[in-house]
């Protein structure tokens, strides 16, 4: 059986569907973390800058996921969106990863 190409939909709802859930996912557990420990290697100031970063990229990424759920899956999003979203992803990973390291060496 040959497979079909996917039409233009599908290939939103297959690709950016679960890259947006993503998002929405790490960035929520980035917040949770930095409202719930005082990271010691962050001033309260830059722990509270990168929290609202963080706040405000979360809150983007519900309002795409609300377009695109609204527009019936038919919107997609500009590269230029989505890269510095997933350079905050990778800067809370290795925020959380800093800090297991520092909790296992107590």
């Amino acid at each position: 059986m040959i497979n079909p190409q996917p039409d233009e939909k599908e290939l939103l709802k297959t690709i950016l569907e679960p890259l947006l859930g993503d998002f929405e996912h790490w960035f929520s557990r980035s917040c949770q973390l930095l409202e719930s420990q005082r990271l010691v290697f962050f001033t309260p100031e830059q722990q509270q800058e990168l929290l609202d970063r963080v706040r405000q990229a979360r809150d983007e990424v519900k309002c795409t996921k609300l377009m695109f759920q609204a527009t019936g899956e038919q919107v997609g999003v500009e590269f230029s969106v989505l890269v510095p979203w997933h350079n905050l992803v990778t800067e809370c990973w290795q925020v959380a990863q800093r800090h297991r390291q520092m909790q296992a060496a107590r």
